[in-house]
């Protein structure tokens, strides 16, 4: 007997996260409603498929993404309804049964937050953001469709980023392990020692996030986070992964190369040869070895973004 030939493993992966959405429409008496129009919607913009209801008012949507869904009802005499559910990975959801009312009139009405507000909700979701609740976990977003940042977003996460108080501990330790292996020579040790390289260390972090983070960002009407995954073979997620630090979204929501953040490493690199001690300094060739290690760092942590810490961090806007 012919085996069948496998699905290859996206469309298995795609079919073991996509469910069915069904219901049932019925009017006032009960009886189902036939040939009404149903449009399976994410939201006011994003339509996912159409169907109509059949003689008993059943109907039924295939392969759905999970996700949050709006459902809009519109059949002939009957005024017009939306309601809103939400599919889960990997299961199938069935809307309450619908009770459609007899229309006085015929204007359909929809009022939805401005472009705005939703910006502006999903922004308040990444400053919750943090790995075990304690560890900022702020650029990473887990939204299907998140509007782009504001420049004044953009700095407004640098700031919060740079000022946190576990930051400002972990650069506590960064220059702690700095000076016990005596790194930047030039600052000699002692409480003097140890204060230049925690200044030295901060700055390091705050050019980084403010030049490629904010600054550059907003000059090339860029995104400075990760967008989660989150789906695919892991092969093909380690890779997208990895790939992030050349790669990026723009505001325009399109992929492009990631000018931002290669180039404020860049800056980033040059501008530690002001604080450097002298004799550490190498000119051209600590830029680029800052640089290549900020790049090296963030690609360590798009894959953890990516296959770890998703799993651990809380307060997580919507998921895909």
């Amino acid at each position: 007997m012919a085996l069948e030939p496998s699905l290859p493993a996206a469309a298995q992966s795609q079919q073991q996260t996509h469910g069915t959405v069904s219901g049932r429409i019925v009017d006032q008496t009960g009886h189902g409603v036939a040939g009404a129009d149903l449009t399976l919607m994410r939201d006011q913009e994003s339509v996912i498929q159409e169907v109509q209801s059949d003689d008993d008012g059943q109907f039924t949507f295939a392969h759905v993404p999970p996700g949050p869904l709006q459902l809009r009802i519109v059949a002939e005499g009957f005024a017009a309804q939306m309601v809103s559910g939400t599919l889960l990975f990997s299961e199938n959801y069935v809307f309450p049964q619908i009770t459609l009312f007899l229309a006085t009139q015929t204007t359909e009405i929809y009022v939805s937050p401005s472009r705005e507000e939703i910006a502006q909700e999903q922004f308040k979701d990444l400053e919750k953001q943090r790995v075990l609740g304690i560890v900022p976990n702020f650029y990473v977003t887990y939204e299907s469709r998140p509007a782009a940042l504001t420049s004044k977003q953009k700095f407004e996460l640098a700031l919060k980023a740079t000022s946190d108080p576990v930051t400002v501990a972990a650069v506590c330790v960064i220059a702690g392990a700095g000076q016990a292996a005596n790194r930047w020579s030039g600052y000699g040790q002692g409480a003097q020692g140890y204060s230049k390289r925690y200044a030295a260390s901060y700055a390091n972090l705050a050019s980084g996030l403010f030049i490629g983070g904010a600054a550059l960002p907003s000059l090339f009407k860029q995104d400075p986070r990760y967008f989660y995954k989150g789906t695919g073979t892991k092969h093909s997620r380690f890779l997208y992964a990895i790939s992030r630090t050349l790669i990026c979204k723009g505001d325009n929501q399109s992929w492009q190369p990631n000018y931002s953040s290669v180039l404020g490493d860049l800056a980033a690199g040059g501008i530690s040869n002001l604080y450097i001690p002298e004799r550490d300094r190498h000119g051209a060739r600590l830029t680029l070895e800052n640089a290549a290690i900020a790049l090296g760092t963030t690609a360590v942590i798009d894959v953890l973004q990516e296959f770890v810490l998703h799993k651990v961090t809380s307060n997580k806007g919507m998921e895909r």
